[in-house]
């Protein structure tokens, strides 16, 4: 009995965060003259249990962000078909070679595709039986070392070797920037990256349908992503509460 309620207690917490997350997105939407429905909230499940993820489902959430591969497709298989079918699964971590193709073949979309190696391989390793995977392009914003994604000055040249291939639907862009204090300066980096989406736009035009997700904006600074225009806001321990750390410190750190 007293394991049934300490989980009972957990999905309430859950369902309350999941409330409290969302009600602020609404806030911040109309504040900022968004659509109350043009900010997603991805769930960051990574390192969290199957029971975290049937909590947040019984509420309505549907999709959720992973990082760590074999992590995730256990999750995958701990769900129901029928729950398999209402849930969408994000892609969030680094992405080596060698754990492509069961990327390419159990996920919904991926935000940090980043070569055009990586592009090639998941789209002749996606399933023809299957949508096309949509996939953000990651775009190292602040130019750090430490951080994956392709530099601004080579997106459009990524976005060209990734335009012919089968099985993909690029669908816009996805940035981790450097921490900041202030709205201002959390806001100038989403900004930045807003401002590449809409320079691709014009460019490609109706060659690049469906590109217009901007995949940004974490619990720390989700004002300034939605100010920015966000369209998916990518929010982990703020729903899930505090995770113990996982050893790989190369992923995306916190919620995404």
């Amino acid at each position: 009995m007293s394991t049934t309620r300490t989980i009972d207690h957990h999905d309430e917490a859950i369902a309350a965060n999941l409330t409290r997350v969302r009600q602020q997105i609404v806030e911040l939407s109309k504040h900022y003259n968004r659509g109350t429905d043009s900010v997603s909230l991805l769930a960051v499940s990574k390192t969290r249990p199957i029971t975290d993820l049937q909590a947040a489902l019984a509420t309505g959430q549907r999709d959720f962000g992973e990082n760590y591969l074999q992590e995730a497709l256990d999750k995958m298989l701990a769900f129901s078909e029928t729950d398999t079918d209402a849930l969408q699964w994000h892609y969030i971590g680094a992405i080596q070679s060698n754990k492509t193709r069961p990327i390419a073949e159990h996920f919904d979309w991926v935000h940090t595709l980043a070569s055009s190696k990586i592009a090639a391989r998941l789209a002749h390793q996606r399933t023809a039986a299957r949508p096309p995977l949509n996939v953000l392009i990651q775009v190292n914003i602040d130019a750090e070392d430490s951080k994956a994604g392709v530099l601004a000055a080579d997106l459009m040249s990524l976005i060209d070797t990734i335009l012919p291939l089968p099985n993909l639907a690029l669908r816009g862009l996805m940035a981790i920037p450097k921490a900041a204090r202030t709205l201002d300066a959390q806001r100038r980096p989403f900004r930045q990256l807003r401002e590449l989406l809409n320079t691709a736009q014009q460019h490609y035009g109706a060659d690049l349908p469906g590109f217009d997700q901007l995949s940004m904006g974490m619990s720390a600074d989700i004002e300034a992503a939605i100010a920015e225009g966000s369209t998916w806001v990518r929010v982990g321990t703020a729903i899930f509460g505090e995770r113990a750390g996982k050893g790989d410190s190369t992923l995306v750190p916190e919620d995404a």
